[in-house]
């Protein structure tokens, strides 16, 4: 079927074609959107899990003798520092900082063993923010590795 308009004419004289706006969004801009919102959640359930400690710590469950068993207190520091670190690594997720995908894996990483680590005080908690973490690892190892192919 023959178009409205001669093959090599400009249907639309004085417009630029779509194709020199760019792509749609990219699986790389949803994917550091899903990491960044995650890890700030993941964050922010760590910063309050760490001030819960510090404020009281009849909070938490410590009758069990555990291998690493610290002090609520202390718990409550090593929550804070992590979900506060986490917390700016994931807004740089989100504003496209290049140090942050790889940050963003480390400090899941560490929050994930630090949850581990407390599953005795708090387990449904902890077994949560895991998930979120996990869920931020996969996304950010994903979005690595669709921007450098091997």
């Amino acid at each position: 079927m023959a178009g409205a308009h001669a093959s090599g004419t400009d249907p639309y004289p004085g417009m630029a074609p779509v194709a020199n706006y760019g792509p749609p969004p990219s699986v790389a801009l949803t994917t550091s959107g899903f990491a960044g919102t995650m890890l700030i959640m993941a964050s922010l359930f760590q910063i309050l899990q760490g001030i819960a400690a510090v404020a009281q710590d009849t909070v938490y469950l410590t009758g069990v003798e555990y291998v690493y068993q610290l002090d609520m207190t202390s718990w409550g520091w090593i929550h804070i520092v992590v979900g506060v670190v986490a917390l700016a690594t994931g807004i740089g997720i989100l504003t496209g900082r290049t140090w942050a995908y790889l940050m963003g894996i480390v400090l899941a990483t560490l929050s994930s063993i630090a949850n581990f680590a407390f599953l005795p005080y708090f387990p449904i908690w902890s077994g949560i923010v895991i998930a979120f973490n996990v869920a931020v690892i996969w996304s950010l190892c994903t979005l690595l590795a669709s921007d450098n192919p091997a």
